[in-house]
């Protein structure tokens, strides 16, 4: 398979149908509008004279394209806002202690990190937590 795919030929109601439930929408989101409308132009260029698409069909696949990037957008945004409020949350423990619910780790945060795993509250003495609802705080 390549980077790029069409989407099939329309059903009979008129609406495209994705060739795949997952990696179809992965590679119209990795796609800009651009190479969308490159796809859109060779498409025109390269169908049947015999049995051209209609124009119904190219209308349906460029608002799919739209509705993808416009949520591909959205959560990329929506991303960026957890991580800002996951590194404000974290960064109101600096200098505060914390422990684990059983007790076994505690110590006073000096740094907090943000990774693709989540936040990690770096206790002084090295020690790394991940911050969630099984940390107690104390003052």
């Amino acid at each position: 398979m390549t980077g790029i795919d069409t989407l099939p030929p329309a059903n009979p109601g008129g609406t495209p149908r994705p060739t795949q439930e997952k990696t179809g929408k992965d590679a119209l989101a990795g796609m800009d509008y651009q190479a969308f409308l490159k796809l859109l132009v060779e498409q025109m260029k390269n169908q049947d004279p015999t049995n051209p698409m209609d124009g119904t069909e190219y209308m349906a696949q460029l608002a799919t394209f739209a509705q993808v990037e416009q949520t591909v957008r959205a959560n990329a945004r929506l991303e960026e806002i957890l991580t800002s409020l996951s590194m404000t949350q974290g960064s109101d423990l600096l200098g505060r202690t914390v422990s684990t619910m059983d007790g076994s780790v505690s110590g006073v945060v000096s740094a907090v990190e943000i990774l693709d795993g989540g936040v990690k509250l770096v206790l002084q003495d090295g020690t790394r937590l991940s911050y969630g609802p099984d940390l107690v705080v104390s003052a």
